[in-house]
């Protein structure tokens, strides 16, 4: 394989998570008499450019299909993240209802709906349906569609440039990143901004966060790289700022390289600089994240048999990406946890792929009172743990696996 960034041969694996079904292709209970088809799960690194990504097995097609469940509004800590963003850029870029504000990516409205609030002339582009439906019942316009060249000269044409765009948690799920960016380049105003936020690379390596790898992350960045892949596609970073989202993310602010209606920040070049110290254009950097993996993965089967043994019974909370990732390359089944609870009302009814577990509205917790609750997305512990106890006024004991076995 050649790296999707630079074109170099890729010879560095990092790791290695053996096969997984993609990690959002849930079962329907007629599934359950089918095959699933598993693709291997492997992180690699490029030793000219330092872009880690997911070896290629599944198109994009594949991934982000019109069955594609991922609905961004049902965690109230990430709609309170939108809304804190909008209220932000509006007043940094003085946006107003003679702007125009596009999101790439935008899932079912979670933010462009605070954009809307506001009067400000807002769209969306999202290539999967279920979701673009909800962002339209929501009276967000939606362009079903994959960005790229192609649709950035069609919307510019038909409907103009854009002020700001916006791509949260989508850089990574683009094959050609190069098509996708110079699509923002020809959406964008001469003054016009985008940002862009996506899990950062150092602390995903540093801890082992390895069940944020799945097939739909195409790629894993650093400022560094990431930096460069936005300047050989004519947009030049001019801000930058750490976030905790998903253990650690990065928003990203570009202008057009020949625009200059915007100062470097000082954050740019000390993060910069930090990232050199750090060794992340070094293999060295890498090298133990199969390590750290194995041993979170030890840490919570045994967890897991010790509760089996002991006739404690255990259950899931949230049916996300990163939990298929975590359960399969563990290898667990039903006889370990015996179902996953999900507030998102598509998953309900469905089987998680690879491990088959059944996804259940969050009632049954209420009805089945297991001894621990496995919290899968654990960078929303606290929103969840609050969550759970004031609705169901039980004291749960919870465990999340991740960065490190935690009994709560």
């Amino acid at each position: 394989m050649k790296c999707r960034n630079c074109g170099s041969e890729l010879n560095h694996c990092i790791l290695d998570l053996g096969t997984s079904p993609p990690a959002n292709a849930f079962l329907s209970r007629e599934d359950l008499n089918k095959p699933e088809l598993w693709y291997p799960l492997r992180l690699l690194v490029c030793e000219k450019c330092f872009l880690v990504q997911t070896e290629d097995f599944v198109g994009r097609e594949t991934l982000f299909n019109p069955n594609y469940v991922y609905f961004s509004s049902f965690s109230d800590t990430w709609l309170k993240h939108a809304k804190n963003y909008v209220e932000m850029v509006t007043e940094k870029f003085g946006l107003s209802e003679k702007s125009l504000v596009i999101e790439i990516g935008s899932n079912d409205g979670y933010l462009l709906q605070y954009f809307k609030n506001k009067n400000i002339p807002c769209y969306g582009v999202e290539p999967t349906h279920l979701v673009a439906e909800a962002a339209r019942k929501k009276g967000i316009e939606t362009v079903e569609e994959f960005f790229g060249i192609d649709l950035a000269k069609r919307l510019e044409q038909a409907k103009g440039q854009a002020d700001l765009m916006v791509a949260n948690n989508v850089l990574a799920h683009v094959p050609d990143i190069h098509d996708f960016l110079q699509g923002f380049y020809i959406l964008l105003k001469p003054e016009g901004v985008a940002t862009f936020e996506f899990q950062y690379v150092v602390p995903l390596i540093k801890q082992a966060l390895f069940d944020t790898v799945y097939h739909e992350h195409f790629s894993y960045f650093s400022f560094t790289t990431v930096s460069e892949i936005f300047r050989v596609n004519g947009l030049k970073v001019f801000d930058v700022e750490h976030l905790p989202t998903h253990g650690g993310s990065l928003r990203v602010y570009v202008e057009k390289e020949d625009s200059g209606a915007f100062e470097i920040s000082d954050r740019v070049l000390n993060l910069l600089e930090e990232e050199k110290k750090e060794g992340v254009r070094k293999l060295e950097f890498y090298s133990a994240l199969q390590e750290r993996a194995e041993k979170i993965k030890r840490d919570f089967l045994m967890f897991l048999l010790d509760a089996q043994q002991k006739g404690k019974k255990v259950a899931a909370y949230g049916a996300a990406a990163k939990g298929n990732t975590l359960i399969n390359f563990c290898g667990v089944k039903g006889d370990l946890i015996k179902y996953v609870c999900d507030k998102n009302p598509y998953k309900q009814g469905k089987y998680l792929p690879g491990s088959r577990l059944p996804v259940v509205a969050p009632e049954m917790l209420k009805i089945n009172l297991p001894d621990y609750v496995l919290i899968i997305p654990w960078n929303l512990k606290e929103e969840i743990i609050h969550e759970l106890r004031v609705k169901y006024n039980e004291n749960f004991s919870f465990v999340t696996a991740l960065p490190i076995l935690d009994l709560i």
